[in-house]
């Protein structure tokens, strides 16, 4: 897969549905090693992620409706979509967007699929073909579960937590994902609430979480919707 495709596949995880068009990808540099956290920051960063730990519902489903803006560079109005997800341990997420266009992205530990309103499959992309996309759906299944863990080994971290709730400001220790993404903030309770992603190239999205809900099973009509 080329170096477009890659950036590509990255932009349609960012875009996560909105339909945003995919723009041309910059150059992708040669990797570069990661900062490694001094003693003194490393402990207050697990300070602060077992903070958030415990506030958190460990679910092995949270469900939920979303709110997302997202602006692109180039155009004057932001982009605007609404709709449901399923966030399935060992299985991945359903992001599906009712408004303004009916579309589902699927995305799994192996592969990355978008469905057309009809349902018929109208993009997908195997990790098997294409390795990064291990690395961008473990991001996005981390964030979207607020997966401490998983953020911990991802990203730099910082942030706050309270009684009222927890923010944190993540930026990528991945080379390549540091390329396309900026930073990623969050912010929840017990579940995620919202999540801003800024783009190198300027490009920005924010998803607002609304009914989220934890049960510990899929149901059969969840899990259909699943590869």
């Amino acid at each position: 897969m080329t170096r477009c495709a890659r950036y590509a596949a990255l932009t349609l995880v960012a875009a996560i549905g909105v339909g945003a068009p995919v723009q041309a990808a910059p150059t992708l540099s040669a990797p570069t090693t990661a900062s490694t956290p001094t003693l003194s920051s490393a402990g207050q960063t697990d300070a602060l992620l077992q903070k958030v730990h415990a506030q958190l519902r460990t679910d092995a489903v949270v469900k939920g409706r979303f709110e997302q803006l997202k602006t692109v560079q180039g155009f004057k109005q932001p982009l605007r979509s609404s709709g449901e997800f399923v966030v399935a341990q060992s299985k991945g997420i359903v992001w599906q967007v009712q408004q303004p266009f009916a579309s589902t992205l699927v995305v799994t530990p192996e592969s990355l699929q978008s469905r057309g309103a009809d349902g018929a499959v109208s993009m997908q992309m195997q990790a098997s073909d294409e390795p990064v996309l291990r690395t961008v759906n473990a991001m996005l299944f981390a964030v979207m579960s607020a997966n401490v863990a998983q953020l911990r080994e991802m990203f730099e971290v910082s942030g706050q937590a309270d009684q009222q709730g927890w923010k944190l400001h993540l930026k990528p220790r991945d080379v390549l994902l540091a390329q396309w993404l900026q930073s990623i903030d969050l912010q929840g309770h017990a579940f995620v609430q919202k999540v801003q992603l800024q783009e190198t190239r300027g490009d920005r999205s924010e998803i607002r979480i609304h009914d989220a809900a934890g049960s510990a099973h899929l149901s059969a009509a969840d899990a259909a919707r699943f590869p």
